[in-house]
């Protein structure tokens, strides 16, 4: 989860469309002492917090009779803050994360979805310079195409995130966000359903960016994104990444093959040359190929220098305003690709590993910092500090420095 669409934090992702419907386990959340001595997770400590935020929605604009008939039936879910913990694409190796979001399944789904749509699809295309199949690979991935657009209770399910605390002021202002387009009667509390992190309809809006960029493509007079037509959250979606700056016909990335002996230190997101330069450094495309030049582009190994390879493009950047995620800007890149009719990844994964663990992140950061190599914060994310880190870490064990937080990093580091 960037204003993002569907834009969680900065740090925080859904994946809605890669399970079925959520189910709602009620997994315990041990109580904590929140601020003011307020008891976390319990239901007594969540009806305290509503009684607190209610002075400040009232401030905000919120209406008494809007806020009281809003949270006449909000509760606490327990089963929110667990899925909260518990994000996959930063639960799941990136292959295994690939595996689901681009499945057999998807494409075809999404290559079905594009036929059945295309008449509205080029119109959307038209009208905001998005390409169709993008549109629809973010449909696939966050609803399975409309199928799995969450049934939780938006008001409640936001209510209980922004109480929980972990990003409680970002969950507050999508909280007001909500209260704001049921006063502005764009839709009830009742029929204001979505995932259990807070977002909406066919592309998964976050509540600030429906009020920010929602539109009525159907011209009915109502941002519709929750109803079977897909249209308005299609349309949405589109005039979204527009707004983010998205280039019509630019790739989000090409799969590339790397020269022996290159320097993985110039891989990352915060590298960027000329594709020439790229090309003069023996990079060339998985098929062997010359590089297409789309302006200036990054290497970015997602698995280490054992997987796949891209070079990526400053489409990339847009679909990360949606969702930062590393793992979702691939898949929402190479299921479009496949839903064109492109070829699947041709490099292997190193499926060999598994993905580390919230708590073996935040000690391979630890270690980092107690050996000398300052990862920053040690807050659980891999993120470009702690990439610098871990490459002059095993620059200075004489091993590949391409920033991977592996097992076997963090073996080496204990």
């Amino acid at each position: 989860m960037r204003g993002g669409l569907r834009l969680l934090t900065l740090l925080g992702v859904i994946g809605a469309g890669l399970a079925a419907p959520a189910t709602g386990t009620e997994t315990a959340v041990p109580p904590a002492e929140g601020e003011d001595g307020m008891d976390i997770g319990t239901e007594a400590g969540f009806a305290a917090w509503v009684a607190g935020f209610r002075p400040r929605a009232l401030a905000a604009g919120i209406t008494p009779q809007t806020f009281d008939a809003a949270f006449r039936d909000a509760r606490f879910d327990p089963a929110v803050v667990e899925k909260d913990r518990n994000q996959s694409e930063f639960t799941k190796a990136i292959w295994d994360y690939l595996d689901s979001a681009v499945s057999d399944a998807r494409i075809e789904n999404g290559q079905a979805a594009l036929r059945d749509n295309l008449a509205l699809l080029q119109r959307i295309e038209a009208a905001y310079g998005v390409d169709k199949e993008v549109v629809v690979a973010v449909w696939g991935l966050e609803s399975a195409y409309g199928s799995y657009r969450g049934d939780y209770p938006l008001i409640g399910t936001l209510a209980t995130l922004a109480y929980d605390t972990r990003r409680g002021t970002f969950f507050e202002g999508q909280l007001l966000a909500a209260l704001t387009i049921v006063q502005s009667g764009d839709a009830g509390a009742a029929a204001m359903t979505g995932s259990w992190a807070g977002a909406m309809g066919h592309t998964q809006f976050i509540p600030t960016s429906y009020l920010a960029h929602a539109v009525d493509f159907t011209g009915d007079g109502w941002r519709d994104i929750w109803s079977d037509d897909p249209t308005d959250a299609l349309a949405s979606t589109a005039a979204y990444l527009a707004n983010a700056g998205w280039q019509r016909g630019i790739p989000w990335g090409v799969e590339v093959t790397l020269p022996p002996g290159f320097d993985y230190g110039e891989t990352g997101e915060r590298v960027k040359k000329p594709v020439t330069d790229w090309q003069a450094l023996g990079v060339r495309m998985a098929d062997g190929g010359t590089l297409p030049d789309h302006g200036p582009a990054s290497v970015l190994l997602p698995a280490g220098a054992l997987g796949a390879a891209f070079l990526i493009f400053a489409n990339f950047q847009v679909i990360e305003k949606y969702n930062t995620a590393d793992a979702y800007v691939i898949g929402i890149g190479h299921l479009a690709d496949r839903i064109a009719g492109g070829p699947p990844i041709r490099a292997a994964w190193p499926r060999q590993d598994r993905a580390l663990k919230f708590d073996e992140r935040v000690e391979l950061q630890q270690r980092l910092a107690a050996a000398g190599f300052d990862p920053g914060t040690a807050d659980g994310k891999i993120g470009p500090n702690t990439i610098a880190a871990l490459r002059t870490f095993q620059r200075s064990i004489g091993a590949v420095p391409d920033g991977y937080a592996s097992l076997e990093m963090l073996q080496k580091l204990r």
